[in-house]
């Protein structure tokens, strides 16, 4: 037993020793001559390391309005009800860093180009300004007579969360999204190469849809709208802003 416990102080002495190595060298620099200088996979890989941990980065945000109108007739159009919303919400683009593998990203030596193959953006909202709604009614004897206003209401709120969920992936603010997850990425990857004085390295982030005919692809996080509207009824209710 005495043998045992003395060959385990023996092994961690060891590792701590090669511990305390490895860090002398790499602060004083004798790693570096011993292995012929830094290494831009090693550096690369805890670059990786350290997006993953960030877990979701939220790289755009946007916030879209959107105008519905909602009639309803009865007895042949004799008698109408209408109603008119208006819909703030608020919309993030989102990427699942922790989706990022080590085969998603690759060294080229002979052109010092590093190139990060990212995840889709994922579409998260809208989140609704429940203190920026306004309905507007024209009242009339069907509002008066039934309960149409309130299913005009529910046929608005419907209408509105889809609308702006549909102005939330059209072309142009994905286009901007998926822009601004290239620059982000790249310039977290790039920075430690650059300090470690890799002055000509190059860092390419890109989709899978990048450079073909298929249009971007999204993931949609949205919640259905009656959860929205409650969330933002909720928060109204904390004393928040949205």
């Amino acid at each position: 037993m005495d043998n045992r416990v003395r060959n385990i102080v023996a092994l961690a002495a060891v590792a701590v020793a090669l511990i305390l190595g490895v860090l002398l060298g790499v602060s004083t620099g004798i790693a570096d001559r011993i292995f012929g200088g830094p290494n831009p996979k090693t550096i690369a890989t805890a670059s990786l390391e350290s997006m993953r941990a960030q877990n979701r980065l939220t790289v755009f945000a946007a916030r879209y309005v959107s105008v519905v109108t909602s009639e309803q007739q009865r007895f042949g159009g004799l008698v109408s009800s209408q109603r008119t919303l208006i819909l703030p919400g608020d919309v993030r683009y989102e990427v699942d860093l922790s989706k990022l593998q080590a085969k998603d990203v690759t060294w080229d030596a002979s052109t010092h180009k590093l190139t990060v193959a990212l995840p889709e953006v994922e579409v998260a909202g809208p989140d609704v300004d429940i203190n920026s709604v306004k309905e507007y009614g024209s009242g009339g004897v069907l509002s008066q007579l039934t309960n149409a206003d309130q299913q005009l209401d529910q046929n608005n709120r419907a209408r509105a969360v889809a609308d702006l969920r549909k102005q939330a992936t059209a072309a142009v603010p994905m286009q901007l999204a998926r822009q601004s997850a290239r620059a982000a990425v790249e310039r977290s990857f790039a920075m430690p190469l650059l300090a470690a004085g890799f002055k000509d390295v190059k860092v390419a982030a890109r989709f899978p849809t990048d450079g073909t005919t298929e249009p971007p692809s999204y993931i949609d996080l949205s919640t259905p709208y009656e959860e929205a509207i409650k969330e933002a009824e909720r928060r109204r209710a904390a004393g928040g802003t949205k």
